[in-house]
């Protein structure tokens, strides 16, 4: 009679643990059901589920790997797993899975804490937990530091709206960022990320910069600001912005994108998309002018923005059609989409605005960056305390890959 055994083994981290383990396994007639090991600063937690076959070998099979256990210095522990709970564990396998990312600067025992008690309130089991962050050199300045931490989970939430909701609060009360997606396979084939513009890529609203040199400078801020926190008409309040700009010299734009600063962490996420093969592209409701001196910069595959007529070197203040607006954003993206061939599901949109939630909501992964209220709320995640390259974290990239 076949009999099930799950085998836990912890002890200092060492080479050939595992070889000398099933080598022992090996001898006999043994199938491996499942197995799993993880080293936490040099300590290590193996675990195998085997199914002997041979009753009366079990005990030898057992001493022998005891003994090895102790050459090796490491403990052992022996579970016998009834067929109904092995049943029941194969039958688990088609539920559902969720991913849970925590970002934050350095995490702390808390923040673990909170994450895992709504998990567990919204019936969800974690199954896995995985530092995806490097280590963090003692002294380090919190400014410079990063960490992440990625809970794999079991099962469908009970109530998902409000399991966002309870994660938003925590995050914004200990100053983290916890994103919540379901661990499908367009997780690992994503392969195009549109990005905004302004206060996105870039730590500018170039509109206002323009209209500080033209001195215009309060009236367009506070149009922007309104406009971003979507209390008023994107178009609208475009075509009235532009206008103040009327008279301004062409030489200016040089000026301005000469001292225009990238924000945290845009370089190392474009590099690294690249490098493994994505598309990406700027959809903008600021001006080409600026979006194209960034394309060349990073490298960007294609740029759509509005256009900023100009005649005789000077800014006639004019607006050209079409104007990049939320829709026109949304639009784009699934042109490129259909450009690119693949789904809706395998593309990523980042971006800080209220114009930016038409494309943020129908993205497979919609990121608000470091964005107003209104957006953090409605958007799919969003990350506030890290750079853009924590981006890479929502993916499941590790920094031990080259980040």
């Amino acid at each position: 009679m076949k009999e099930i055994i799950l085998i836990n083994i912890t002890g200092p981290d060492c080479p050939g643990l595992t070889a000398a383990i099933t080598g022992i396994l090996a001898r006999s007639d043994v199938n491996i059901l499942d197995i799993g090991q993880a080293v936490i600063h040099d300590t290590l937690s193996f675990g195998i589920l085997v199914e002997l076959g041979d009753a009366s070998g079990k005990a030898d099979v057992l001493k022998d790997l005891l003994f090895k256990a102790s050459e090796m210095d490491q403990q052992l522990k022996f579970t016998p797993v009834s067929a109904d709970e092995y049943t029941q564990w194969v039958n688990g396998q088609g539920k559902a899975r969720h991913i849970v990312t925590l970002l934050a600067r350095r995490i702390t025992a808390e923040h673990i804490a909170r994450v895992s008690t709504i998990t567990a309130r919204h019936g969800l089991n974690i199954d896995h937990i995985d530092r995806l962050s490097g280590r963090i050199p003692e002294g380090l300045p919190d400014n410079q530091s990063k960490a992440c931490i990625e809970f794999s989970v079991r099962g469908e939430p009970t109530d998902a709206e409000a399991l966002r909701a309870e994660f938003l609060t925590i995050a914004q009360e200990l100053n983290v960022d916890i994103a919540f997606q379901q661990d499908s396979v367009f997780r690992r084939t994503r392969r195009l990320v549109v990005f905004d513009m302004d206060s996105t890529l870039i730590d500018a609203e170039v509109i206002d910069e323009l209209a500080k040199a033209a001195g215009v400078g309060d009236q367009v801020a506070d149009i922007t600001e309104r406009a971003m926190r979507g209390e008023l008409d994107f178009k609208a309040s475009f075509r009235e912005r532009v206008a103040l700009l009327k008279g301004l010299p062409e030489s200016t734009l040089e000026q301005i994108a000469a001292r225009l600063q990238l924000n945290e962490g845009a370089e190392t996420l474009i590099s690294q998309l690249r490098r493994h093969g994505y598309k990406t592209a700027i959809v903008s409701g600021g001006f080409n002018y600026f979006a194209e001196k960034l394309q060349q910069r990073l490298g960007i595959d294609y740029v759509f923005a509005n256009a900023l007529p100009i005649n005789d070197g000077i800014i006639t203040g004019e607006v050209q059609e079409p104007i990049v607006d939320g829709q026109r954003k949304a639009d784009l993206l699934r042109e490129l989409a259909q450009r690119e061939g693949i789904s809706l599901e395998q593309t990523i949109a980042v971006g800080d605005g209220a114009n930016d939630l038409p494309m943020l909501s129908i993205a497979g992964l919609g990121v608000a960056f470091r964005a107003k209220p209104l957006v953090k709320q409605s958007a799919k995640q969003s990350i506030s305390n890290l750079g853009l390259d924590g981006i890479l974290y929502l993916l499941g990239f590790r920094d031990r890959d080259g980040l």
